[in-house]
């Protein structure tokens, strides 16, 4: 059961992530392809995949587009706050575009499996 959701879940997000390519191309058509792909992707990893995980606790109560939409607002707070106070701990700002969402995601993970 959790399995297809997850699964179903995918697949919604990997439409939005479709979607949000024709988006992003139709706004910006003079840009290359590659570029609006990097750009989307990187908007997906940093701010939606995320906060996507982390809502995933309340899956019962909230359903995929709550959980995406506010999943968003969480992820960029978090990922806000985390990365001043890692640069102030004296962490390089290039990192914290990969260990901040690996982190978050890691965490989401870890409740995905302690859901089930």
């Amino acid at each position: 059961m959790k399995k297809d959701l997850i699964k179903k879940e995918a697949v919604s997000l990997v439409y939005i992530l479709l979607a949000g390519i024709v988006i992003l191309k139709i706004l910006f058509y003079n840009e290359d392809f590659p570029t609006i792909l990097r750009t989307l992707l990187a908007f997906f990893w940093l701010f939606i995949l995320p906060g996507f995980s982390l809502m995933y606790y309340w899956e019962d109560k909230l359903n995929f587009m709550e959980r995406f939409l506010i999943g968003v607002a969480v992820s960029a707070a978090i990922i806000g706050t985390c990365s001043y106070y890692f640069g102030l701990i004296g962490l390089n700002i290039k990192y914290h575009g990969i260990l901040l969402p690996l982190l978050l995601l890691t965490i989401g993970s870890i409740i995905i499996i302690k859901n089930k």
